[in-house]
């Protein structure tokens, strides 16, 4: 069960790295984003979950071809129990 809550952190992971892939977009649609993603890549479990919640809320208008999935795993991810 821990191995499957590791891989699951390491996907959130690369989902937010994505995320600060995008620099071209810092300054418009992933403004706040960017240091929530930063914070994010220290944090584990519960804070870990609360931090994608802001990814979340702040993301909402970024355009990029994985965007969609990125929302979903950081969704996922904040849903766990």
């Amino acid at each position: 069960m821990e191995t499957i809550k590791i891989n699951q952190r390491e996907k959130v992971l690369q989902a937010i790295e994505v995320i600060l892939s995008d620099e071209k977009h810092y300054s418009t649609s992933l403004n706040w984003a960017v240091n929530y993603c930063k914070a994010a890549m220290t944090m584990t479990k519960e804070e870990l979950k609360v931090q994608c919640l802001y990814i979340l809320g702040n993301i909402t208008g970024w355009r990029h071809p994985d965007a969609k999935a990125v929302r979903q795993i950081l969704k996922d991810y904040s849903k766990e129990a």
